[in-house]
């Protein structure tokens, strides 16, 4: 359990640094040039690592269910909408956004068992954690006002 724990940290880490990363490639080369160059990197740098470390076997589908290989193009999505997201709204609130609908897309999955997961039960220790996490979120962006103008914050969103 303590090494997916650091492993989740430092996948969140790593997130919240290529975000940031890859706005500023859109500012310069705009955002499908951005998805594209950051999708290509990526499939290298896995197919070559994949290959060093599995071998042949990389290539192995054979117990896979085939809906499952267009998380591709999920991924496609999540890079453009994030990258969007980033430089429409700031890294903060954009991610943190993110964050919640990612929460939330992770509780109804567990809790209703979809794409073949086991059915978590949704309980009051857990509601109360989201709401935890949802409060700081709030809390995070809304401080940001001055005199708690919430209007100020929500008209630089839009």
């Amino acid at each position: 359990m303590m090494l997916g724990m650091i492993l989740a940290t430092m996948a969140g880490a790593l997130v919240g640094v290529q975000n940031i990363f890859n706005n500023k490639v859109m500012v310069k080369a705009g955002s499908w040039t951005t998805t594209t160059l950051v999708l290509g990197m990526g499939f290298a740098a896995s197919f070559f690592i994949g290959l060093a470390v599995e071998g042949k076997s990389l290539f192995d589908f054979s117990n896979m269910e085939l809906w499952y290989l267009f998380s591709g193009f999920i991924g496609v999505c999540v890079v453009y909408c994030v990258t969007k997201g980033v430089k429409l709204l700031g890294p903060t609130f954009a991610i943190a956004i993110v964050m919640f609908a990612q929460l939330g897309f992770a509780v109804l999955s567990d809790t209703f068992g979809w794409f073949g997961t086991e059915p978590i039960p949704f309980t009051f220790k857990q509601q109360l954690g989201v709401l935890i996490i949802i409060g700081g979120i709030l809390m995070f962006k809304l401080g940001d006002s001055k005199k708690g103008n919430v209007s100020g914050v929500l008209k630089k969103a839009s």
